[in-house]
């Protein structure tokens, strides 16, 4: 993957764990880092030994409080949408596509770009410090990386549009009642707490977990098609097919 500081990867047994690491920045995301998330998450996603995906951030302030204004702000409107938001919509994506489930830790501020990106996992678990808002209206723009499509679906619609609207703040016990995260717990006990969850869910069968996350958060046609090819694949009826192709003669199918 692309070497940075500002992103640690590592691969410890079955867990991926994928760390925002510029706490002096209050881990603003920039280009580099942009490029470096994106890496790791395709490489946690190929992994044959990766079961479970977690996500979280340097320091105590913050797990990110969204894109770094000085990165954007100097990018033309073309730019912005071609190198910027475009670019953070497929990375966003391909979390929350990833195979394996994603447990995002969240302390401090996740505010707009990295509330976006704890919205593309799985689950999130909140220290008790931890704050939620998407801002951007303060600053003349909206959500850009999934925000106003995300939020909703989770928190519905009139949450979501007081979020947006106000860009107010609320606390980790409000985004648990509303939904927004899975569980608030002491801020010492949050990574003792998404680790015992990764390992909960690595012990379990990973092509079952894979599968149920799929049923859950594919569009059902997409979800499907890709059942079905692979039970298909894998009948006699495909090894029949395949034969005969090499064999260069008519099939006989059985329906097995």
């Amino acid at each position: 993957m692309s070497q940075t500081s500002k992103i640690k990867f590592v691969i410890e047994g079955a867990t991926a764990r994928i760390k925002l690491d510029r706490p002096e920045k209050l881990n603003a995301l920039d280009p580099e880092m942009l490029t470096a998330l994106e890496d790791a998450i395709c490489e946690a996603d190929q992994s044959h030994e990766v079961r479970v995906i977690l996500l979280e951030a340097a320091g105590e302030k913050a797990f990110c409080v969204g894109a770094d204004i000085l990165a954007w702000t100097a990018l033309s409107p073309l730019a912005m949408w071609s190198e910027w938001i475009r670019r953070g919509h497929r990375i966003f994506d391909r979390l929350e596509q990833a195979r394996q489930p994603v447990i995002c830790a969240i302390q401090g501020y996740a505010f707009g770009g990295g509330l976006e990106v704890a919205l593309a996992c799985d689950f999130r678990i909140a220290a008790d410090s931890a704050r939620f808002a998407l801002p951007e209206v303060k600053l003349g723009t909206v959500p850009g990386w999934g925000g106003t499509s995300r939020l909703p679906k989770l928190i519905g619609s009139g949450r979501a549009k007081q979020m947006i609207f106000s860009g107010e703040q609320i606390s980790a016990d409000v985004a648990e009642r509303w939904g927004l995260v899975n569980e608030v717990v002491p801020a010492g006990s949050l990574m003792a707490r998404v680790t015992a969850l990764a390992q909960k869910i690595a012990a379990n069968a990973p092509v079952a977990v894979q599968t149920a996350k799929q049923l859950i958060g594919a569009p059902s046609a997409a979800i499907h098609e890709s059942l079905a090819s692979a039970v298909n694949a894998f009948c006699d009826d495909a090894k029949e097919g395949l034969a005969a192709f090499r064999e260069k003669r008519p099939p006989k199918f059985e329906g097995h």
